[in-house]
């Protein structure tokens, strides 16, 4: 934008008194213009002197202009009211005209169509009436004429810069709107990305250092009495870190950029490793069954993690809140096109001392649930009848997978 341009925006009133000036000089010039038929259609400069009466009638016509941006109805009928009384009185015909003229373009540019075409076509049945039947002239003169061709042009140069205006906006609306979309949908993508990674660190630390809690509290407690199950308790709690820490760092990898030399190239963890997973809490001192099918097909990535992630939580949260002497049991089958995932406990956690967090679906809860949800999936959880709680997750497998497929094909 040029530096005349911006002075131009920020200063509408000045440059609407400049345009005053400048018509004021063109009808003052053109007052001293003489049309003459008789030698061909020439103009003779100073042939004619216009009369007080008509130069203050252009003086408040171009003063009218000045404020045809705040009320532009009103100067159209100020311009227009001196226009009629010099075309009526006029001898020899000043160009107060102009004024409305330029009054007229003002009110189309600013206003709808509808109004233009009323305004436009009473202006110009007005002026050119009142030329044609009070003025000096005859009525078929050029002049008059003239005046209906002036205020027609106005009118529909009014109308087109409106439109274009118009036209120019909605494009600037609409590339304002894509911009804020794709805005709104990176804020999106962010958002659950970051609820993605915030479930798996969850996932993970909520895991491990329950598991670290525990060995720690039986190394402190048998320190004395029996070094050697303390050396044993001590060597899980070594074991449950370094897990916890490799898993954070393939975590935390996938926050790397794509290529980074240092992003981890490990496998995410599925049921392949459920029994390692059983082991962990069995060290810690959690009785786990675990009742699942030995040649079990391959299942897609998602529910392979999904399943995995909801049997750990499930299992930390029975070692956190199930209480001493609590037995867990874990179920994997395979049901139609689901698979479902069970775990169960009979500690009396719950129902002796109801935690809270756990009844009301903590964090640990709330991850499993979207991670249902994220896979069309259903997710049950809650008290048993007698003691203890349970944990039901249904995950659709066939249809993910042809979902998938699908996906792939039309890509």
């Amino acid at each position: 934008m040029t530096p005349l341009v911006r002075w131009a925006r920020t200063h509408p009133l000045a440059l609407d008194a400049a345009l005053a000036l400048a018509v004021l000089v063109c009808m003052i010039a053109g007052s001293f213009v003489d049309h003459s038929s008789a030698d061909g259609g020439s103009y003779t400069w100073g042939a004619r002197t216009p009369n007080p009466l008509s130069l203050v009638l252009m003086v408040l016509g171009a003063a009218a202009l000045v404020f045809r941006r705040v009320a532009p109805m009103c100067v159209l009928a100020a311009t227009a009211t001196v226009s009629v009384a010099e075309l009526a009185t006029g001898d020899p015909r000043a160009s107060v005209v102009m004024s409305a003229v330029i009054a007229l373009f003002t009110v189309a540019a600013r206003t709808d169509r509808p109004t233009t075409w009323r305004v436009g076509l009473a202006t110009m049945a007005t002026l050119t009436g009142v030329a044609m039947l009070a003025g000096p002239l005859p009525w078929y003169a050029q002049e008059n004429l003239g005046i209906f061709a002036w205020t027609g042009m106005a009118a529909a140069a009014g109308d087109a810069v409106r439109s274009r205006r118009a036209f120019v906006d909605a494009i600037r609306e609409r590339a304002e709107r894509a911009e804020r979309t794709r805005e709104e949908e990176a804020r999106r993508r962010v958002a659950e990305e970051r609820l993605r990674i915030a479930r798996d660190l969850h996932d993970v630390v909520a895991h491990h250092i329950a598991l670290v809690n525990v060995q720690a509290g039986v190394a402190a407690h048998v320190m004395d009495k029996r070094p050697d199950q303390a050396k044993e308790a001590l060597g899980h709690v070594r074991e449950a870190s370094r897990s916890a820490l490799n898993e954070l760092r393939a975590t935390v990898g996938l926050l790397r950029q794509t290529g980074d030399p240092e992003a981890p190239t490990e496998p995410a963890p599925g049921l392949d490793r459920l029994d390692d997973l059983v082991d962990t809490f069995r060290h810690a001192g959690l009785p786990v069954e675990v009742a699942r099918a030995q040649e079990a097909p391959a299942l897609p990535a998602a529910v392979d993690l999904a399943a995995f992630r909801i049997v750990q939580e499930a299992l930390t949260n029975v070692q956190k809140h199930a209480g001493q002497g609590a037995k867990a049991e874990v179920s994997v089958v395979r049901v139609g096109p689901n698979i479902e995932v069970s775990v169960l406990d009979d500690g009396p956690g719950v129902a002796l001392a109801p935690d809270p967090e756990r009844d009301s679906g903590g964090h640990g809860l709330l991850g499993m649930r979207e991670r249902v949800t994220a896979l069309r999936g259903t997710l049950t959880a809650g008290p048993r009848y007698g003691g203890g709680f349970r944990v039901h997750a249904i995950l659709p497998v066939k249809d993910l997978a042809t979902d998938t497929t699908s996906g792939d094909a039309t890509t």
